[in-house]
């Protein structure tokens, strides 16, 4: 009796010891899935926002030309410059002691007309709002992207699902085979087409993960950070699509970017145009002149001059009306090429509105009733080939059939997916 109770305490010890080691081993593993982050899409989305390197350079071009609006009120430098006046050449005959001529100093500054730099500075700074309405543009663009990478990754999560479960019921069928053989009640081309279908099936899910490898990689590069940064995505996500009732080119106008893009490049234009304007103005110069004669007795001299600019001369005029005149003329142009681009854009919308609508019905009836007849159709095959009432081939072909169905429903999902991100790309473009 005693010796029993050796030998149970010792082989309780020895399972202590290996569920001790076991946990060791599979704690570190429990950690680190649970350190995995898990990003949802409007994180993602916002970290593109703030960490983009490209988007952070549309921010730096746009601050730019503020500086560069304030240079370009600056004056220019003033010129001095020191010479000779009304000195004779060497060995010509001199009368008087006077014509032995000046050493003069000179100074000239220009003074520009302060309207005309205002103006001109409005209109360069106003080339920053184009600027930002470009980073708009792109982030509208990134975000487009980041939310297909998104939408293949959770399709193919939704992919490899399917595959393992399916991939369960093959591997049944295989052992029933394998079982079945000795007993010739199954065929040896059973057991290898099973796993033959099994093997495609691994591939298959293989091809997910790769899926899954390159939508990692992608999001990581525009979010800023090291591409084979490991993170999962919020698998419960299920993209929503929200029919407007009607599209007024308004609305859109407010809503699109490139259309804020133009509104903006029109308001720069019209600043220039301001800016020209104010070339009729004239522009200012004062020059001092100061003569030391090269006679003592001679007095010194001095000289002021006040100089004014006669812009509204007809051959001077004429290049700054010829460009308000061109300019008035883009901007009519930007105006008419805005105005089609809403009415196309809302043509667009209702078209691609009707589309997603349409793909909605579809996939609804694709899960809702062709998968479940297929699934049933399923069940029973296999119910009965469990029975040995059916062939291995039948229950392979409905199997196919049913996994071929499965795949063809997520393949619409990401359709209607993408769908939905070129709609909501196309309405905020």
């Amino acid at each position: 009796m005693s010796y029993v109770n050796t030998e149970n305490y010792k082989s309780m010890i020895h399972n202590t010891n290996y569920v001790k080691w076991l946990i060791v081993f599979l704690l570190p593993l429990t950690t680190w899935a649970q350190q995995q982050p898990v990003l949802r899409l409007d994180t993602i989305l916002q970290r593109i926002d703030n960490n983009n390197l490209m988007l952070q350079s549309y921010g730096l071009k746009a601050d730019s030309y503020k500086h560069s609006g304030d240079a370009a009120t600056a004056w220019m430098p003033p010129m001095i410059g020191l010479g000779t006046f009304m000195t004779p050449y060497p060995n010509q005959m001199i009368m008087e002691s006077r014509d032995k001529g000046n050493l003069m100093l000179q100074i000239e500054q220009d003074i520009p007309n302060l309207s005309k730099l205002n103006a001109k500075r409005r209109y360069i700074a106003s080339q920053g709002n184009v600027e930002r309405a470009n980073r708009d543009i792109t982030l509208n663009a990134y975000k487009a992207q980041a939310k297909r990478l998104y939408f293949n990754w959770l399709i193919a999560r939704q992919r490899v699902g399917v595959l393992e479960e399916n991939e369960k019921i093959m591997v049944m069928m295989k052992k029933i085979e394998e079982v079945r053989y000795p007993y010739n009640q199954s065929q040896l081309g059973g057991v290898y087409r099973a796993e033959s279908k099994i093997l495609e099936n691994q591939n298959m899910i293989r091809m997910q993960e790769g899926t899954i490898g390159k939508a990692r990689g992608w999001l990581n590069s525009l979010m800023n950070v090291a591409g084979n940064q490991y993170f999962e995505i919020d698998t419960t996500y299920i993209p929503s699509f929200r029919a407007a009732m009607h599209y007024d080119t308004a609305s859109l106008a407010e809503l699109r970017m490139d259309v804020f893009k133009m509104n903006e490049s029109i308001k720069s234009m019209q600043l220039n145009i301001e800016s020209m304007k104010q070339q009729k103005k004239p522009d200012f110069k004062i020059r001092f002149d100061h003569m030391y004669p090269l006679d003592a007795m001679m007095p010194n001299a001095y000289s002021v001059m006040g100089m004014l600019s006669i812009p509204i001369a007809p051959w001077s005029s004429k290049m700054y009306k010829s460009d308000i005149k061109g300019m008035q003329l883009s901007i009519q142009g930007m105006q008419k090429e805005r105005s089609a681009m809403l009415v196309e854009t809302q043509g667009m919308l209702y078209g691609m509105q009707s589309e997603i609508e349409s793909m909605q019905t579809r996939v609804s009836t694709m899960q809702e009733k062709i998968i479940p007849a297929l699934q049933k159709a399923m069940d029973a095959y296999f119910a009965n080939y469990q029975e040995n009432k059916a062939q291995l081939p039948v229950v392979i072909d409905a199997w196919e059939a049913l996994t071929m169905m499965q795949m063809n429903v997520l393949d619409e999902k990401l359709k209607l997916y993408e769908m939905i991100v070129d709609y909501e790309k196309e309405l905020y473009r």
